[in-house]
């Protein structure tokens, strides 16, 4: 077994049900497209979103000596029996602070690849960095972006957060899915931000939109 295999087992492991990994390389069509979206002055008020483009666009200046990103999916799905003072809350709140449950997992999981791989240089992050994250997970096949602007998987649909480890490891690539949304706009339809407009919310950077 390679070590991309490993790292792929014991992040499923790990409790992460869905790993992609995608090259460390300068994002010249998003990039492109975050500079056009934020020239429209789509981000509003949130101009803490022009801050670090340089950073969001390429890994590599985000971390130097980037030679992969790993996205991973973690699931924040809540059975439906909440009780009235929990449906008042987001799901994706319920519970302990994702950033630290989560933060704490990913350093698990780098500790358990250098026990089986060796030493490696790499971060960690979890919407705590200027980093692209739908975009990387998108190039890595975990899903694909719906027009509700979220990531989708055809196991999980969008109940899960995204992490990314950036490291210096060269490894075997995954590769983009097909969206697979087609004429479909059931979310379009049910969402009580649908009147705000599907185009200012096409790229929603660093914060995936949670409902």
């Amino acid at each position: 077994m390679n070590f991309t295999a490993q790292i792929k087992k014991l992040a499923v492991d790990g409790g992460f049900p869905h790993i992609g990994i995608s090259k460390a390389t300068f994002l010249e069509e998003e990039a492109k497209r975050l500079e056009s979206w934020l020239s429209q002055g789509a981000h509003g008020k949130m101009s803490w979103m022009e801050n670090h483009f340089d950073l969001r666009v390429d890994p590599r200046k985000l971390f130097p000596g980037a030679k992969s990103v790993i996205s991973l999916i973690y699931n924040y799905y809540t059975p439906d029996n909440l009780s009235e003072a929990e449906l008042k809350v987001a799901m994706y709140a319920l519970g302990k602070d994702y950033h630290k449950v989560v933060r704490k997992k990913l350093k698990t999981l780098v500790a358990d690849m250098r026990s089986v791989i060796g030493d490696f240089q790499a971060r960690v992050f979890v919407d705590s960095a200027p980093i692209l994250e739908r975009d990387w997970a998108k190039r890595s096949g975990l899903g694909w972006i719906g027009k509700n602007t979220l990531l989708l998987n055809q196991q999980m649909g969008s109940y899960f957060f995204l992490a990314e480890i950036v490291c210096d490891l060269e490894m075997d690539y995954d590769h983009s899915i097909k969206d697979h949304c087609g004429t479909c706009t059931r979310c379009i339809d049910a969402c009580p931000m649908a009147s705000v407009g599907q185009a200012s919310m096409h790229i929603i950077l660093n914060h995936r939109v949670k409902r």
